[in-house]
C-alpha cells in the first residue's frame, strides 16, 4: 500500500512527522504548536559556551531546524501557517513518516542521565542493542571515539544523527540492521522551504 493510499484509507492515522523551521526558534515553535494541541517532542541536550569573561550552560536542539510532532494529515494547513514554520519534511510528495520507536528512542536517550551529542548521520557500523541501564533494549550502531563507546542513533528522515555515551559491556551484537530507502534533499522552491525525495 503506497502512502497516498495509507493516508486516505485512513485520515485519522496519527503519525510522527519532521517540521522543518525557521533557525534557533524552534523553541518558540514548538511552544506554539503545543498551545495549539500538537503533541510535540523538541529533543535538547547540555552544552557549555565559552565567552570572553564566562562560560554560559545552555540547552540547545539536538536536531537544528527540525521540531516533531504527531499529527493527522488533515491539519498539515495550520502546522504550515504557523509562524517561523518553511515545511514538513516530505518524501514522496506526502509527510515523511517517522517510526514511533525511533521517536522513542530519542526520548529515552535524552531524558536519561547519559551524556548525549549531536553527531555526523551514520548509516553503517556494528548494530548493537543495549541490555541493560536507562537505554535497554535499544538499538542503534556501536562506536568507539577517544577511549569511550557512543551508540549513535539516527533519524533516517533527516539525514542526522546523535551520540550517546553507553558501557561496551551492557551491548550485544546483532545482525546488521535492514538497509533504508535513501532520500536525498532538494531545496522547493515553492517558499516551503526543505523537502526530501527519493532518490
Amino acid at each position: 500500500m503506497t502512502e497516498a493510499n495509507r493516508i486516505q484509507n485512513n485520515p485519522e492515522r496519527s503519525d510522527w512527522w519532521a517540521i522543518y523551521t525557521r533557525h534557533q526558534h524552534e523553541k518558540t515553535i514548538a511552544e506554539s504548536l503545543s498551545g495549539n494541541g500538537f503533541e510535540v517532542f523538541l529533543p535538547l541536550y547540555q552544552t557549555v559556551r565559552q565567552w570572553k569573561d564566562r562560560k554560559k550552560h545552555l540547552a540547545l536542539p539536538l536536531f537544528p531546524c527540525y521540531v516533531f510532532l504527531r499529527c493527522q494529515a488533515e491539519r498539515r494547513a495550520h502546522i504550515l501557517s504557523t509562524p517561523g514554520v518553511h515545511s514538513i519534511v516530505m518524501a514522496g510528495g506526502y509527510p515523511a513518516a517517522i517510526p514511533d520507536d525511533d521517536i522513542e528512542a530519542i526520548r529515552r536517550a535524552v531524558n536519561s542521565a547519559l551524556k548525549v551529542e549531536p553527531h555526523p548521520f551514520l548509516r553503517r557500523g556494528d548494530w548493537v542493542r543495549i541490555r541493560s541501564g536507562p537505554l535497554a533494549n535499544i538499538e542503534g550502531i556501536l562506536i568507539r571515539r577517544k577511549g569511550s563507546y557512543r551508540l549513535i542513533l539516527s533519524a533516517e528522515v533527516l539525514q542526522k544523527s546523535l551520540a550517546v555515551e553507553v558501557d561496551a559491556l551492557s551491548v550485544e551484537p546483532l545482525a546488521r540492521r535492514p538497509e533504508a530507502p535513501r532520500f536525498s534533499t532538494t531545496q522547493a522552491r515553492s517558499g516551503l522551504g526543505e523537502h526530501l525525495t527519493w532518490s
